[in-house]
């Protein structure tokens, strides 16, 4: 308190600068309201001469001068009646905040009882300054308090606890910003003034009014700003939901317009949808931002818009163009161009549209451009529009087997296709394990309906459901043909694998999709055994209104009766390397049919099949429950084609793509690691070979802890990265020895002994390999050093022994 008094007219000085300035940034300011505005101004003006004045009384108190007579009862005066003024202003400030921010109309009444305080405590103080009531003056013209002082401090305490009660009471009406200053404002004025009427000499009271006064301003400042950014960030919140409607709209009228070309061609229903999704995958595995990706699917889905100037009799065509009609498609870049030059706040549209034709070899057309020459948006459609073709049905074929694409873009990349763009769509592939990329032809009878009408000597099969260690769980009505007994009819699953998934019997197509049947099940719980090694049934009778399993098998009339008005099944198909589990139930008896395989690497589909029969309301159901190795009881021996001696880590078999890999062993400079390898009987392709990758995991396991792959390297040369954690060049040579692909692949069926050097500085890493005159360098830097860095071997349908590491 000493300090107070001591320093008390320098605090003074500095909160008249203060508040001087506030009111001028007050007035200025045009964001508040006009009242309260107004009221801001008189509280901060008010507050400023409040301490102008009660500065002069202390610097002319005991000043007995004739300016000193006057300074000292005007500036007296003026500390008083400054101070109901602030209260007053303080007040009109609570007024607005309740009609514009609490929305009343009629505020509380205890606002208006404060106004007529305010005016009795004006009135009581003159009146005080001719009756010395409040003060008078001695002879030495110094400042004493009256009798009546305490009522002076009555009025303005008295309106501060009544504004204290409204803002409590109604705060939550308010925005805390605005509510705490309020409250603070009412408080610290009543504590300073409960200490002034016993601490003689110090200003605390008015100290204290006007330090609230600018706090005041400075919350609504801030409120203010807040306000503002609130307002700001709706605003454009609604212009991101504009933009996203516009969005929605431009795609709604490029898919309109998509579906319109496609609509040209009976064949390629879907095509530029298809196209637009396979190049937005291509881009977002090529890391493109959000923006670039987003433009990549739209020219996706327009490249075709030139067809529309292409008559509708050469589009459709089945057999081979002459050279005239060919001349006519190839227009239709050149068409699309114009069409979409037009929309030029979108000019990649006509771009990829132009120049997605072109080849990376510059055979293309319509300009034969060649390498980074060529749009790398058209780049990217060109691979796309490629696969689907290849992956669509045509009037003259099937959709292409995956594999057979997967081989024709390899051949294609550095020709037809932009090797890195040609690549990201090498890792969709292999990533797409079953056969999703491709355009969904279903059977005419079991599309919309989920139904399939199986007539006699009936040659229609739904397409082939593939069979995971994912438990599939399906359901469907069974019955018989009307006129037909069941011993005339035929309910069957055909249990198969083919490239395609697609269950063919014509001799060509079976030759080219490798279709292999395995079984073919009745719903009446047996089995005939085709291409599997073994089969086992297992039929259990049910009570007739569950399927809870009993001892004994039912064949009475009752199960046949119930095919003529038709029967429910339910049942799963689950695999588990070279076994297949089908379950088969329905209220009468239950079927369990093990099926074991020719081996690990073949694949498993299902068909429905069936003669003079009916099967409804199919439905198939995925239920992300993975089955473990005891689920399938093992009917015949695992079929394993490791028969090489073992070197310093155990051997593997793999019969999938990186389906098993090798103990993990740590990299270090100058290291070796020597094997054999060999591919496995169902091996075809060129990449079914060894892989060598590169990785960290906390517990050294691929896929563990932590893992961060950094490249994986195909010993037919390709290889795949993650450029989030590591940058990879690879360098392939193709020496004298090199006699082809089919030469290559010869050589993986006989069995070939590979070395692979390891070269390690840092956080670089060489690795280096010669196979069948195929040789390769590939150089990763690693962006952050992990602790260590490890290696397996791995690949796709083939055996590695003899794995020796030498350091």
């Amino acid at each position: 308190m000493e300090f107070l008094r001591q320093h008390q007219l320098n605090i003074m000085l500095i909160l008249i600068g203060i508040c001087g300035i506030l009111a001028f940034f007050v007035s200025i300011t045009k964001t508040l309201s006009k009242k309260r505005r107004q009221a801001l101004f008189s509280l901060e003006l008010g507050a400023m001469f409040l301490l102008i004045f009660d500065r002069f009384a202390y610097i002319y108190r005991g000043d007995i001068s004739s300016t000193g007579y006057w300074m000292v009862r005007i500036s007296n005066f003026f500390v008083f009646f400054l101070s109901l003024t602030i209260l007053h202003a303080f007040n009109s400030y609570l007024v607005d905040l309740f009609r514009t921010e609490a929305g009343y109309k009629n505020c509380p009444v205890r606002l208006r009882i404060c106004k007529v305080i305010t005016v009795l405590g004006i009135a009581s103080l003159i009146v005080s300054q001719f009756t010395d009531f409040y003060y008078y003056f001695d002879e030495q013209n110094r400042y004493v308090r009256g009798d009546g002082i305490f009522l002076s401090y009555a009025f303005p305490f008295l309106v501060l606890f009544l504004d204290f009660s409204i803002i409590i009471q109604y705060r939550k009406k308010f925005r805390k910003l605005i509510s705490l200053p309020l409250i603070i404002f009412s408080i610290i004025p009543i504590v300073a003034t409960i200490v002034q009427l016993f601490a003689y000499g110090v200003s605390l009271t008015n100290i204290a009014c006007v330090g609230m006064a600018i706090i005041l301003y400075i919350f609504s400042l801030i409120d203010l700003n807040v306000k503002v950014e609130s307002v700001k960030q709706r605003e454009i919140e609604i212009l991101k939901e504009e933009q996203k409607k516009m969005l929605v709209l431009f795609e709604q009228t490029a898919t309109a317009l998509a579906n319109a070309i496609d609509a040209k061609d009976e064949y390629t229903h879907g095509h530029s949808m298809r196209v637009a999704e396979y190049a937005l995958q291509i881009a977002q595995e090529a890391d493109k931002d959000e923006k670039y990706c987003s433009e990549v699917y739209f020219a996706g889905l327009l490249h075709d818009v030139g067809k529309i100037g292409v008559p509708s009799s050469i589009i459709n065509k089945d057999g081979k163009l002459t050279d005239e009609e060919f001349a006519e498609i190839k227009k239709h870049p050149v068409i699309g161009k114009q069409i979409l030059s037009s929309i030029d706040k979108s000019p990649y549209l006509s771009i990829a549209a132009n120049y997605h034709h072109e080849r990376y070899d510059g055979r293309g057309y319509p300009q034969g451009l060649k390498g980074d020459d060529i749009p790398e948006i058209a780049r990217i459609i060109a691979v796309a529009d490629a696969y689907d073709a290849m992956t669509s049905k045509r009037s003259y074929r099937d959709p292409i087997p995956q594999d057979k694409v997967r081989e024709e873009i390899v051949k294609g990349m550095g020709y037809q296709f932009d090797p890195d763009f040609a690549s990201k769509m090498l890792h969709l592939i292999d990533l797409d394990t079953e056969y999703n990329m491709k355009e969904k032809e279903q059977v005419p009878e079991l599309a919309g309906k989920n139904e399939l009408v199986c007539d006699e000597n009936s040659s229609v099969y739904s397409e082939g459901l593939r069979i995971t260690e994912e438990i599939t769980r399906f359901k469907m009505c069974c019955k018989v043909q009307d006129g037909f007994e069941l011993e005339d009819a035929q309910f069957t699953l055909v249990l198969f694998d083919s490239l395609d998934g697609r269950v063919h019997f014509n001799d060509a197509q079976t030759k080219e999709t490798l279709f292999t049947e395995f079984a073919e099940i009745s719903f009446d719980g047996t089995a005939i055994k085709k291409d599997a090694r073994k089969i086992k049934v297992e039929t259990t009778e049910a009570d007739g209104n569950d399927i809870a399993p009993t001892t004994t098998i039912d064949n009475s009339a009752s199960f046949a009766d119930a095919f003529k008005s038709g029967i429910n099944f339910e049942g799963e198909a689950v695999k588990y390397l070279d076994h297949v589990l089908i379950t088969l139930r329905c209220k009468y008896k239950t079927a369990k049919i093990t099926v074991a395989l020719m081996d690990n690497s073949r694949f498993a589909y299902l068909s429905l099949t069936g003669a003079r029969c009916c099967f409804s309301n199919v439905e198939f159901i995925k239920t992300n429950e993975i089955i473990t190795k005891d689920y399938i009881p093992r009917i015949a021996e695992e079929v394993s084609y490791i028969n090489g001696p073992e070197g310093d880590i155990p051997n593997i078999q793999i019969d999938g793509w990186r389906s098993a890999s090798s103990e993990a062993f740590l990299v270090s400079d100058g290291m070796t690691v020597s094997f054999h390898s060999k591919s496995l009987p169902t091996a075809r392709l060129i990449w079914h070979c060894p892989f060598v990758t590169l990785f960290y995991a906390d517990d050294k396991i691929p896929e563990g802890k932590n893992f961060m792959e950094f490249v994986c390297i195909r010993i037919d040369g390709e290889n795949w990265e993650d450029n989030k954690v590591a940058e990879n060049t690879i360098t392939i040579n193709k020496n004298e020895s090199f006699d082809g692909w089919p030469a290559w692949k010869e050589m993986n069926k006989k069995g070939f002994d590979c070395t692979v050097h390891f070269h390690r500085h840092g956080n670089k890493i060489t690795v280096t390999t010669e196979n069948g005159g195929i040789a390769i360098k590939s150089v990763t830097i690693i962006k952050e050093e992990p602790p260590e860095v490890y290696a397996v071997l791995t690949g796709d349908q083939c055996v590695i022994t003899n794995i020796k590491i030498s350091r």
